[in-house]
């Protein structure tokens, strides 16, 4: 298993940032470093891969803190490691507390604002991103822990490319035109440009954000849904501030 980084996040040396991948891409077990328990993977199994990526990181499973990701735009303030219920987007200002969140295609976002000290991480998929649950986190920052876009890093982690990810007319009318493609009856979607647009709305400078160039669906190291169906597995990335 490697760890995806983050260069942004990299030049941050106060910022703990790590995504997962699969253990074996040639292999045929999908399910190759899952760190979810939703999927029918061994429970064990997958205990002792959240472990081994934590430690990766730096941290424990007692220092990480994990929801429920319901495709919605609930957004929730966290200060302790453990289950948290049921949210799209974990905010804290805790130290040593990493905040979890799973994918097997979806648009993860992860923040830092570094002149207030506080981080957070949004699941935002096709239901999350039609919500708006970035641009509302970004703005529930601003009105909670007086964020300026001006001092926000952002970096957007792997997801499946729009050439990959076909959806309904239903799905494709929520969204502005030049996000979608026809594709016979079909349409494909740009999500993470969807995100990365926002961001710029909200003002971040361009050099404070980090899209990643990389397609779930395409790159056999990650975990995809649409690729491999239910047996897929999936990934965590976990952002943290160091003490």
């Amino acid at each position: 298993m490697k760890i995806i980084q983050s260069e942004l996040f990299n030049s941050v040396p106060e910022i703990t940032f790590g995504l997962s991948t699969r253990s074996n891409p040639t292999s045929d077990d999908s399910l190759g470093f899952n760190l979810s328990f939703s999927v029918g993977d061994d429970e064990e199994r997958v205990r002792k891969n959240q472990e081994q990526f934590y430690n990766e990181l730096g941290l424990t499973t007692e220092q990480v803190a994990y929801h429920y990701q319901v495709h919605s735009d609930t957004i929730k303030v966290v200060d302790k490691a453990g289950f948290v219920g049921e949210s799209d987007a974990l905010v804290t200002t805790k130290k040593r507390l990493g905040l979890a969140l799973t994918t097997a295609d979806c648009t993860l976002i992860f923040i830092y604002d570094k002149s207030n000290r506080v981080i957070a991480g949004v699941h935002s998929d096709w239901r999350g991103t039609a919500k708006n649950i970035l641009g509302k986190t970004i703005e529930f920052l601003g009105k909670e822990f007086n964020s300026n876009p001006k001092n926000i890093l952002v970096y957007i982690a792997p997801s499946i490319f729009q050439k990959n990810y076909e959806v309904g007319r239903e799905v494709a009318e929520q969204f502005e035109s030049k996000y979608k493609k026809e594709h016979g009856n079909k349409f494909l979607l740009d999500v993470s440009a969807v995100n990365y647009d926002l961001l710029i709305g909200y003002g971040i400078p361009k050099a404070q954000i980090e899209k990643s160039s990389l397609c779930s669906f395409e790159s056999q190291f990650l975990h995809s849904y649409r690729r491999d169906g239910k047996r897929s597995g999936r990934a965590l990335g976990v952002i943290a501030m160091k003490e």
